[in-house]
């Protein structure tokens, strides 16, 4: 199948739409937040009723059941889809452009989403389709290495019992529920791995506390304890089986979808870098010709040129991992590569925006020093640019992770 880069009409609302939010309520309050960390945006409530209406119309992509691709029964022979994946990605991306740290505090719109999403069994999907939710992962003893799990899920009856500490969990404290990979046996290793879907507010659930960043400070990033924390057996997402052969593949089958999600907010932030500070240079007088050589022109406009294509190939990586998750190809490496170029693109262009600027970057009258300090989490969670590159390293090469650590 080829894929067509040119947005299809029916996805154009969805961009009109979430640019029309990013620019008229998160932009407005962007800075008002940032000075006010953990103060939860009140304007988000009302975007979020917005957002629940177009759902049920089919139209916004939020929630868990929103990110599923369409059906394959559905499409004609040949066709392709441009389907939840794609509609979230290009929707996130506009929000980001107005305030990523609001994007990653809005309700319903959680990483934890894209978790159901991608490993919910149809039915589990009528029961959490709807919820917000955060996705806990990383936990004290381990940063990058997620079949490095020691949270313990243990069956007890018609329940499991989560016990341990989660930390680093985006909207934990705001979500109301919390997608956690736990081990059901720790000697099966990474095919043990399994994820559940909590209840935030339940017994055995802790909010420990919220941590100081450097950037997104208006979104909550939690740490949380589970202890002896029990939850119903439906609530496990995909099958209970242990199957040593797959590993963990279901579980990591989330990033496949959050990793693209993740990108496109870094595109977001990079676009609006770019476009104030194309404003700026041309206020200053600086002109920008693409049909000169760069060596030709002002060391500005080249430098701007050479950031503006690192964007467009940061975008263009997004749309086809996007893409290639709604037409079901597995995209693991893809999703990868998108993660990796828009995360290393956003921090390089935002700090350059800044250096370009001077005096002016540097200081709060614009939100260019914001945007370089809430870029750097995009390159780090979801997996560091490290992890991203021997993701796709072992992708190419055909190297099990045994075999390229």
């Amino acid at each position: 199948m080829a894929i067509n880069l040119e947005l299809p009409k029916k996805l154009l609302v969805t961009v009109d739409q979430a640019h029309q939010a990013a620019a008229n309520i998160f932009r407005p309050v962007s800075r008002k937040y940032d000075q006010r960390e953990h103060d939860y945006p009140i304007e988000l409530d009302t975007l979020a009723s917005l957002y629940d209406g177009l759902t049920e119309t089919g139209q916004a992509g939020a929630g868990a059941d929103g990110g599923r691709a369409q059906p394959e029964k559905t499409l004609p022979k040949g066709a392709v889809a441009n389907g939840g994946n794609m509609q979230a990605c290009l929707n996130v991306l506009e929000t980001s452009w107005g305030d990523v740290g609001l994007v990653l505090s809005m309700p319903f719109q959680g990483l934890g989403n894209a978790a159901i999403s991608a490993v919910a069994t149809d039915e589990q999907l009528k029961s959490f389709g709807k919820v917000w939710a955060a996705m806990a992962i990383t936990e004290p003893g381990f940063g990058s290495d997620s079949a490095a799990v020691s949270t313990t899920a243990v069956l007890d009856g018609d329940d499991y019992i989560i016990n341990g500490e989660k930390i680093y969990v985006t909207a934990g404290s705001r979500a109301t529920h919390i997608v956690v990979w736990a081990t059901v046996d720790k000697s099966a290793g990474r095919a043990a791995i399994k994820s559940f879907v909590v209840p935030r507010e339940h017994p055995g659930v802790t909010i420990e506390r919220l941590e100081h960043k450097l950037g997104i400070k208006v979104s909550d990033t939690a740490q949380i304890r589970f202890e002896n924390c029990r939850i119903p057996k439906e609530n496990l997402l995909g099958s209970p089986e242990v199957d040593t052969k797959k590993g963990f593949g279901g579980v990591m089958q989330t990033f496949d979808n959050t990793r693209p999600m993740v990108a496109a907010m870094a595109v977001g932030v990079t676009r609006a870098a770019l476009e104030e500070i194309r404003r700026l240079l041309e206020e200053a007088g600086v002109e920008i010709d693409y049909d000169k050589p760069a060596h030709t022109q002002h060391a500005a406009a080249a430098e701007f040129i050479r950031l503006e294509s690192d964007y467009e190939g940061a975008y263009l990586l997004m749309l086809r991992a996007a893409w290639m998750a709604d037409n079901k190809q597995p995209n693991s490496k893809e999703a990868s590569m998108s993660k990796a170029k828009a995360g290393r693109t956003v921090v390089d262009v935002s700090t350059r925006a800044v250096e370009l600027a001077g005096t002016l970057g540097y200081s709060e009258h614009l939100l260019l020093e914001k945007w370089a300090r809430d870029s750097k989490i995009l390159d780090i969670f979801e997996g560091t640019q490290q992890i991203q590159n021997l993701v796709i390293a072992r992708r190419v090469l055909n190297k099990s992770s045994a075999e390229l650590k």
